[in-house]
């Protein structure tokens, strides 16, 4: 029973209670004066129900704030578990309720500070661990210092630079880093270049795709920050890559927007394909776009890609696929836009 939870100020709660307290205290005074009670006793019982009253009606008033007291002590020892229940309107409700959100939020900063830390550490493991056994290698005179030896150490560096750069823009999201360098370019040979990396990189994790790249017309071009979208269209063909089954086909298309003389991008695979629920969730980070292949990733790149793509003030996301499925609600493709930017 908490009759002072509905009132919505701290400020009318304790006059309530003072008032109250006050009556009860001159109501018992009078009632005991008029029964000829001796003030001795008078006293320690208009005192005793004055306190009853007082603590009925304060119940709930500092509730909120001994919970606060305990959850914040036990974030202090890492725990961020603790949430506040109360039912108070006043100003010490809100606070309740902010503390809890925050309490949330820390939460999830947490999950998130762990996740990087075991994902970057996994994904630095392999690279750094292929890196030094070809080194020890050449350096033991087990292998010859070939071509061949150091394109694996070169595949191996490139890994790690590539999480590098991955992190490097993490943290650019988060300290809001806008920096964008327009400029226009011929997409038939960008998107030729960027299909060239990415099939190398496939072949380096012992997959044999197969690649179609249709633009049209031929010679559409796109004026944007050229390095950011590489990177975009980067990530969207790894996805593609470690999720599509042997011999599968990575099917890209580029063509202008008829709304907005805009510029549309879409990559088609043919792996498991992301289910509609989780087709926004893809984009946030640690997710991965379909089913895991084993292959690894460490779940920043489509974060990344739809950072870089909003930069643009362009659009990404992941929309029905058109070819009969087994299960319609499932999709592989993956279109961004980009609007027509002045220089």
């Amino acid at each position: 029973m908490r009759p002072l939870d509905r009132l919505r100020s701290f400020k009318v709660k304790l006059g309530v209670l003072v008032a109250v307290s006050v009556c009860v205290a001159v109501v018992l005074t009078w009632l005991s004066l008029a029964a000829d009670m001796h003030p001795l006793l008078t006293l320690p019982l208009v005192v005793i129900a004055a306190l009853v009253v007082t603590q009925i009606l304060a119940r709930g008033m500092t509730s909120p704030l001994r919970q606060m007291t305990s959850a914040a002590r036990a974030m202090a020892r890492g725990d961020y578990s603790q949430r506040i229940e109360t039912s108070s309107r006043d100003e010490v409700g809100e606070l309740a309720d902010a503390f809890t959100r925050m309490a949330t939020e820390l939460q999830t900063t947490d999950t998130v500070r762990r996740d990087l830390v075991a994902n970057v550490s996994h994904e630095l493991r392999t690279p750094v661990a292929g890196l030094r056994a070809q080194l020890e290698n050449i350096v033991d005179g087990v292998t010859e210092p070939d071509p061949a030896a150091l394109e694996v150490a070169l595949t191996e560096t490139e890994r790690l630079s590539d999480l590098v750069d991955d992190l490097l823009d993490l943290s650019r999201i988060d300290a809001g880093v806008i920096d964008i360098d327009l400029e226009e370019f011929a997409l038939t040979p960008f998107l030729h270049e960027a299909v060239d990396a990415a099939d190398m990189g496939a072949r380096a994790r012992g997959r044999d795709l197969r690649w179609a790249i249709e633009v049209e017309p031929a010679d559409l071009t796109a004026t944007a920050d050229a390095p950011r979208i590489r990177q975009v269209i980067a990530n969207l063909l790894d996805n593609a890559s470690r999720h599509s089954p042997p011999d599968g086909r990575v099917r890209v298309r580029a063509e202008r927007t008829t709304r907005d003389d805009g510029v549309l991008i879409q990559v088609r695979d043919e792996g498991p394909g992301i289910a509609r629920a989780d087709r926004e969730r893809v984009f946030e980070r640690f997710q991965h776009g379909g089913g895991s292949d084993g292959s690894g990733g460490t779940g920043l790149g489509l974060a990344i890609a739809r950072w870089a793509v909003e930069l643009h003030g362009g659009t990404i996301e992941v929309i029905d696929d058109p070819r009969p499925r087994t299960d319609p609600d499932r999709s592989s493709v993956i279109r961004l836009t980009l609007p027509d930017m002045p220089r």
